[in-house]
């Protein structure tokens, strides 16, 4: 992309309100696990991660998959918000992640029947049984040999878990969070009842699509009906499973369902019902997970695009191109936590380092001039 084909404002540096949130661009820091935390509490190392974003400007800084209850857990390792004793930690970093001009979200998650295991960098291998808890999931089928064997959830413990969503989203809020994102992706819980593959039950929460839709579907309207009113409600899928069992007309059927519940963004993400990666076995290239957002946005529900997005230009080119409403970095973030800021120099909307917090830009500006002088 030339400079000439540019808007005078870039999309990807243009403000956006969800209801009554207004992100100052539209980039987003992806949910990303580190298992850093004690007893779900989130301490130093994830004041300094997450803050480091602000500092990079991005859009919105979103914390990891943050357990609902003890047992929705991936590792002992993971942060939570099943309790009122976790509020405080996170307000801290809220409270930062704010004061530097960026919207702080939580992802609220439970891990099902991939819980109990060990990091993905010791290959999620189970715990063994002194360190374990009891896991839960649709049916008794383990995510893969050698796995934990779930408890098949009940009725009435389902709607318990419903109960602990709704609550931890009014702990988020006492938290002072701006967003959050429902994960149902990556073959936690919610995705696990999702998919035909690993959902065989027989009730209502089985069955055909609208059965196996029903659980997330009950999660999402009781969140709502806590989360503020004018606070984003964000909600993460797999778009396709990676099992042929939930496909992408799947996820455009989900999508409508949830905007009717008053989710405003759907994540698209992919893969992760069995085994340890979080995308589909496709083949993978920059974007590759594009299209999933783009297929669901034609649809009339606002989507974002994760996956492989490595720049300024490329981002600029997925929003212009009407393919996603924001755009969220994962791995690239690590890489570069100013990710952001990098973006919109390379787009040209910041020729001036005005964008970076002052102590920054400043500097990097009487550089700049030192290296034109030079």
């Amino acid at each position: 992309m030339n400079d000439a084909s540019l808007p005078a404002r870039p999309l990807l540096f243009t403000p956006m309100t969800i209801r009554g949130i207004t992100l100052p661009n539209r980039t987003v820091v992806a949910p990303m696990v580190q298992y850093r935390a004690r007893d779900g509490h989130p301490g130093d190392f994830h004041f300094v991660h997450l803050g480091k974003f602000a500092l990079g400007r991005f859009g919105i800084v979103m914390t990891e998959a943050t357990a609902v209850e003890a047992r929705g857990r991936v590792t002992h390792g993971c942060p939570g918000i099943w309790s009122d004793e976790h509020i405080p930690a996170w307000r801290r970093i809220t409270d930062y992640i704010r004061a530097e001009g960026s919207v702080p979200a939580m992802q609220l998650a439970h891990a099902g029947r991939k819980g109990a295991t060990h990091r993905a960098q010791e290959n999620t291998r189970p715990y063994d049984a002194k360190d374990a808890w009891p896991v839960v999931g649709p049916t008794t089928e383990p995510t893969s040999a050698g796995h934990h064997i779930p408890h098949a959830l009940t009725a009435p413990e389902i709607a318990d878990i419903v109960r602990a969503f709704a609550d931890a989203a009014r702990r988020a809020e006492a938290a002072g969070f701006d967003a959050i994102e429902i994960h149902s992706a990556h073959g936690y819980l919610l995705a696990s009842f999702l998919s035909p593959i690993c959902n065989t039950r027989n009730d209502q929460y089985g069955g055909d699509r609208a059965g196996r839709m029903r659980f997330p579907l009950e999660v999402t309207r009781a969140v709502r009906s806590v989360w503020p009113m004018h606070k984003p409600l964000f909600f993460r899928v797999s778009a396709l499973d990676g099992a042929d069992g939930w496909n992408l007309d799947d996820t455009v059927a989900l999508a409508l369902e949830l905007k009717a519940l008053g989710v405003d963004v759907v994540d698209c993400s992919s893969g992760g019902l069995t085994g340890t990666a979080t995308a589909a076995p496709i083949p993978r290239h920059p974007g590759f997970q594009v299209p999933f957002a783009a297929t669901v946005r034609k649809a009339g529900v606002p989507s974002m695009a994760v996956g492989l997005i490595l720049d300024g230009p490329q981002a600029e080119k997925i929003l212009r191109d009407g393919d996603a409403d924001l755009i969220a970095i994962g791995r690239q973030a690590l890489y570069d936590p100013f990710w952001a800021l990098h973006a919109a120099e390379a787009l040209g909307c910041d020729p001036g380092f005005g964008m970076w917090p002052d102590e920054y830009g400043w500097w990097l500006a009487k550089r700049s001039q030192s290296l034109v002088r030079a």
